[in-house]
């Protein structure tokens, strides 16, 4: 049964920024299998669009989330049409 792929555009707030947040992410991206990117904006949340599994990117939140710094205090999250041909997972 082939797993059904979904992209998500999330928004992070809390303490996310100078915690290792991107890095994690991608680490976690790329061990689930999963592709995107990940940046910081200017109002100190943390964006990430990520593509894969509903399962898969779950672990990856799930990973970012027990880094020891971070703090997530808010997500939000907005569903994307998957992007064909994409490759990796990256921070900007």
């Amino acid at each position: 049964m082939t797993e059904r792929i979904v992209r998500r555009r999330m928004v992070f707030r809390g303490t996310v920024q100078g915690v290792g947040f991107r890095w994690r992410a991608c680490h976690a991206a790329r061990l689930y299998g999963c592709t995107g990117w990940v940046e910081n904006a200017w109002d100190g949340s943390v964006i990430m669009e990520i593509q894969g599994s509903e399962d898969r990117i779950g672990q990856v939140i799930r990973a970012v989330e027990r880094g020891a710094f971070v703090q997530i205090e808010q997500t939000e999250s907005a569903s994307l049409p998957p992007v064909d041909g994409e490759r990796d997972f990256c921070r900007r």
